[in-house]
């Protein structure tokens, strides 16, 4: 169980008080301290899974826990900047992005259930939204200059962009199995 991919995914979930302390330090260099520590949970998140292939050290521990940890440390930056900002224009996106994440995990689950859950797989649509998220998150965590925080506005938008296809992809995938009635015991 305790493979270098699962470590660093544990790791990645120990990060989220670090980011909130660093985050919230009354120093001046708190914002890019939580942007960093943000930046190494995401790198952690494309290394475990990249590790996990090259060593073939993939396990059901870390195929359930890899997909919570990222949506918890994400869900975690989106209230940080939400709370951050106080604005409808980061506010709307964060409860689009964290409502997305619920309802598709909520219909992975579901389709896991029928035995169909590789019908709803990450798709490449997701991977470049979770690649525009992260980036736009540590934009707007860090606030460094005018330049990384529009950048950061543009990739949250190109993110949320991104999560209602993703989203529209998984839903479709999975339509025939949302719309069809279920049969009686005995037919």
């Amino acid at each position: 169980m305790w493979t270098i991919p699962n470590i660093l995914t544990v790791f990645r979930i120990i990060l989220i008080p670090v980011f909130l302390i660093m985050f919230y330090l009354p120093v001046a260099w708190s914002h890019f301290a939580g942007a960093f520590v943000f930046w190494l949970a995401s790198i952690t998140d494309a290394l475990d899974g990249y590790l996990a292939r090259k060593l073939e050290q993939s396990t059901p521990f870390g195929a359930f826990l890899d997909p919570v940890a990222d949506k918890l440390m994400v869900a975690a930056a989106l209230v940080v900047i939400v709370q951050d900002f106080q604005s409808a224009w980061i506010t709307i996106p964060a409860l689009v992005m964290i409502c997305r994440e619920i309802l598709i995990s909520a219909l992975r689950e579901w389709m896991s259930e029928l035995g169909n859950r590789d019908a709803v797989a990450v798709s490449n649509v997701g991977k470049f939204k979770t690649i525009a998220q992260m980036l736009a998150l540590i934009g707007l965590l860090w606030q460094a200059n005018s330049f990384i925080l529009w950048l950061g506005y543009i990739l949250l938008y190109v993110a949320t962009a991104l999560t209602f296809w993703s989203m529209f992809i998984y839903i479709k995938a999975a339509w025939g199995d949302l719309t069809t009635t279920p049969k009686k015991a005995g037919e």
